[in-house]
């Protein structure tokens, strides 16, 4: 799609252009109408004919640009610090046939450690092959990874946040006694997530609105986001250029002129293929204020096993978005790379959005003091359809507490009629797999859906190592035959459920900074239902047979069948 703009604006640097542009309206306020200043906008940016803008030239995104700018020499010393990491662990290999003797030995001791470390028992299994496999390499990459070599400062900081945190987020006694009224089992999930799971209390005066997919919360969110008077706070994991993101960062250029408070936060990984190295620079030409979450440095480090994987959007404290979609094009299926993208997002308003505003300053605060008192104190107003009860929470992979699994195993454990989820990934750990299993044996129906066309073939061959356990107890499972189901979503016996960023995989419950919204007797978690029930009308059914599980396609098998050892590594 070809901008309009005149060809003379083409010649200038947009780095120059961009500033000007700034410059030109810093001092203007939000008496200006909004029709004026797209109009200037228009002649100053970017602009397509789908009415959003954009900051990068062609070539300035992708692989290739990777490749060939800052960012590829980067990546080029990671490559080299990691070949003479295995260059040193083969050196020692060359030695172990003279310690054959000493190397039995010191495997005995790893594995005698291993089996009484407080480690999951997948991983221990995982650890305990490569140690036995390749002692020399296996052992000191084992203490590499368990030392978490460049994170230790990160970890601490954010505790400290954590604990700053609590003090700002009071639990409501009049929902907790609610909750112990209707549901004691529902009040012990609430009382863990205030304790041990963080200090993300329970809401009452929430609306939700649930969106079945990118493109219905996409049209919500641009409506929400025109109503914004003072901040306007947005972390996710990926953010692509293109029509969403287009259409999105116009309103937030015009919404900082106008003054108010944006900023916007995403992870790291997007250096390796959407956005180039120096867009914090462009947005904050624009007064918006963007920060990276972990870039990509050159020095070899666990630190980068953790991402942020949240998706958070707030809108002057009152609005919140969360769920499964990123701000790309595949999530509203403008463009489709794994035939028609499936996924799930909620929009939070009233009294529960407080804590996605927390999560929010919890991360943006990591190198400086965080805002807790500026934002988190102020009034928000009671919708007229609030109903039920909300609890946004995290999930830090530092803090030792795997709360998103926990919360999905409650659910399971305390299920009479029925467990439905929709999940893109299934690499299972021990305890998960025996929940889901246990809850079918008890008669509980547990369906899974799944894709029909995966995004990744690993993740897709390991998910199928699960399938024959599950459906020998009973668990139902379904491909969405369309393409690709993103959705991270659980109901539970049509009165509770749990939408947000958080997939059943080892990355999500183990490795990445997560966030979800757990609700209970709310009006939105029967179209949930009604959405799985949609989605599962278009499944295969998958029989627990080898014909049905894997189709006929043996490498995939055999992919399955290999990667499952390493799996709680991936």
């Amino acid at each position: 799609m070809r901008a309009q703009a005149s060809g003379s604006l083409w010649e200038i640097p947009l780095i120059r252009l961009l500033t000007a542009f700034a410059d030109t309206f810093q001092k203007r306020t939000v008496k200006m109408p909004k029709e004026t200043l797209q109009h200037t906008m228009r002649s100053k940016v970017r602009v397509f004919e789908d009415g959003g803008i954009r900051l990068l030239r062609k070539g300035q995104k992708g692989l290739i640009h990777a490749i060939f700018s800052r960012f590829g020499l980067v990546l080029i010393l990671l490559l080299l610090q990691v070949g003479l990491l295995f260059s040193i662990f083969r050196w020692f290999g060359n030695l172990w046939p003279h310690y054959f003797g000493g190397s039995v030995v010191v495997t005995s001791a790893m594995v005698i450690y291993l089996l009484n470390s407080k480690m999951d028992n997948s991983a221990k299994i995982t650890w305990m092959v490569v140690v036995a496999i390749a002692p020399v390499v296996g052992i000191p990459m084992f203490f590499y990874v368990k030392s978490n070599f460049g994170h230790n400062i990160l970890r601490k900081r954010l505790l400290e946040l954590e604990d700053q945190l609590r003090g700002w987020l009071p639990q409501s006694q009049k929902a907790m006694e609610q909750l112990k009224a209707l549901e004691p089992g529902a009040a012990s999930l609430a009382k863990y997530l205030y304790g041990r799971g963080g200090g993300f209390p329970v809401y009452q005066n929430t609306a939700m609105t649930y969106f079945p997919g990118g493109e219905a919360k996409f049209e919500e969110l641009l409506r929400q986001l025109e109503t914004a008077e003072e901040y306007i706070f947005v972390e996710y994991f990926i953010i692509d250029e293109g029509l969403m993101w287009g259409k999105i960062l116009e309103v937030l250029a015009r919404k900082a002129l106008q003054g108010v408070d944006v900023r916007v936060m995403y992870d790291g990984t997007c250096e390796f293929s959407t956005l180039p190295r120096n867009y914090p620079r462009l947005l904050e030409t624009l007064n918006i204020q963007c920060k990276v979450f972990s870039p990509v440095q050159p020095f070899v480090s666990t630190h980068y096993n953790y991402r942020d994987h949240r998706k958070i959007l707030v809108i002057d404290g009152r609005v919140g978005f969360t769920g499964g979609v990123n701000l790309a094009d595949e999530y509203i299926n403008h463009i489709q790379k794994h035939g028609r993208w499936k996924d799930a997002a909620v929009m939070l308003e009233g009294e529960a959005v407080r804590s996605l505003t927390a999560q929010f300053l919890q991360m943006w605060g990591i190198l400086k003091e965080p805002e807790y008192e500026q934002f988190l104190t102020r009034p928000i107003p009671v919708p007229e359809n609030a109903k039920g009860v909300a609890a946004p929470y995290g999930d830090c992979p530092l803090d030792g507490e795997r709360v998103g699994e926990m919360v999905y195993i409650d659910l399971l454990n305390r299920a009479r009629k029925y467990v439905h989820i929709i999940t893109p990934y299934l690499i299972l750990d021990g305890e998960l797999e025996t929940a889901l299993r246990f809850a079918a044996e008890r008669g509980v129906d547990v369906h899974l859906i799944l894709p029909g066309v995966p995004d990744k073939q690993f993740a897709y061959a390991l998910a199928k190592t699960h399938y024959k356990a599950l459906l020998s107890s009973g668990v139902k499972i379904s491909e969405w035959t369309p393409g690709f189901t993103h959705a991270k979503l659980v109901v539970m016996d049509g009165v509770e459920a749990v939408v947000g960023t958080i997939n059943l995989d080892y990355r999500s419950l183990y490795h990445h900074f997560e966030n979800a919204v757990w609700m209970r007797r709310v009006g939105s978690i029967r179209d949930m239902e009604t959405d799985f029930q949609d989605t599962l009308a278009r499944c295969r059914t998958v029989e627990a047979t080898l014909q049905s599980v894997w189709q006929g396609k043996k490498l995939l098998r055999l992919m399955g069948l290999l990667l499952k050892v390493i799996a709680p590594l991936m």
